[in-house]
C-alpha cells in the first residue's frame, strides 16, 4: 500500500495520555498523514480512558491505522470469563478500571471504547515497510503469523531475521533501555518504555524524525 503524507508510528503508550498529548501536539496531524499506532494503549499507566478517548478523536484527523497489542487482547477477552477478567487485571487492568472510575467493573468502559479496541487491526503494511505488535516469523506472511507470536513473543525471547518480503519490520512490545529505539536495519523496535519510567516515541518513517514525550507530557530534547 502506497500512503499519502507523513507515515508515522507510535509505540506503545500503556495508558499515558499525557505523553501521546504532547506527542501529537509537536506532530500536529494532517489529514493526508497515516499514523500507525503499534498497541498497548491501555493498562499499567493512569490514564488508559483519556488515550482511548484521544485515539478515537484521532481517527478524524489523519488516517489512523490503529494496531491491537496483547493488553488490548486481554481486555476483550476479559468480558468472556471471570476467569478472563481475573488474568486481564493481574497484568494491568485494575488501573484501566480506575481510570473508568472506582466500581472496578467492565461495565464502565463505554461501548465506544470495545468497538474501538474490536476494529484495531492485527498488522499494517506498506509498500516499503510492515508494521506488527511485537513479533514475527521471517519466512510467513503477516496474515500467516500467530496469535502468540504477533502480540505476546519478545524480543528478548526471539529475534527475527530479516523477513523474507524484504520489507522493514517496526514493532513495539520489548521496552528499549533508556529510551533508545532498537535499530537493526531490517527492524525497529518504537517501545521505549512508556508506563515503566521510560519515553512515548513516535517516528516519520521515511526521514527518520523522531519524537518522544516523558509521561508527564514533557518533550525529550
Amino acid at each position: 500500500m502506497k500512503t499519502a503524507g507523513r507515515l508515522i508510528a507510535i509505540g506503545d503508550i500503556h495508558g499515558c495520555s499525557l505523553a501521546l498529548q504532547a506527542l501529537l501536539d509537536a506532530i500536529q496531524p494532517r489529514l493526508d498523514d497515516t499514523i500507525v499506532t503499534l498497541g498497548d494503549y491501555v493498562d499499567v499507566g493512569i490514564d488508559s480512558k483519556g488515550v482511548l478517548d484521544q485515539l478515537i478523536e484521532l481517527e478524524g484527523r489523519c488516517h489512523l491505522m490503529p494496531l491491537r497489542g496483547n493488553h488490548e487482547e486481554l481486555m476483550l477477552r476479559a468480558r468472556l470469563s471471570q476467569a478472563d477478567f481475573e488474568v486481564w487485571n493481574h497484568i494491568g487492568g485494575i488501573a484501566t478500571l480506575d481510570s473508568y472510575g472506582d466500581t472496578g467493573q467492565l461495565d464502565q468502559v463505554p461501548a465506544p471504547h470495545f468497538e474501538f479496541l474490536e476494529r484495531c487491526r492485527d498488522d499494517f503494511e506498506t509498500d516499503s515497510h510492515f508494521f506488527i505488535h511485537a513479533n514475527y516469523y521471517p519466512n510467513r506472511r503477516l496474515a500467516e503469523q500467530d496469535s502468540r507470536t504477533r502480540f505476546w513473543l519478545s524480543l528478548d525471547d526471539q529475534l527475527p531475521g530479516r523477513h523474507f518480503s524484504g520489507k522493514t519490520a517496526i514493532v513495539g512490545h520489548t521496552p528499549q533501555p533508556e529510551g533508545q529505539i532498537l535499530n537493526l536495519g531490517y527492524l525497529m523496535c518504537l517501545d521505549t518504555g512508556c508506563g515503566y519510567g521510560g519515553l512515548l516515541t513516535a517516528m516519520e518513517v521515511r526521514s527518520g524524525k523522531i519524537w518522544q514525550a516523558d509521561e508527564r507530557g514533557q518533550l525529550a530534547e
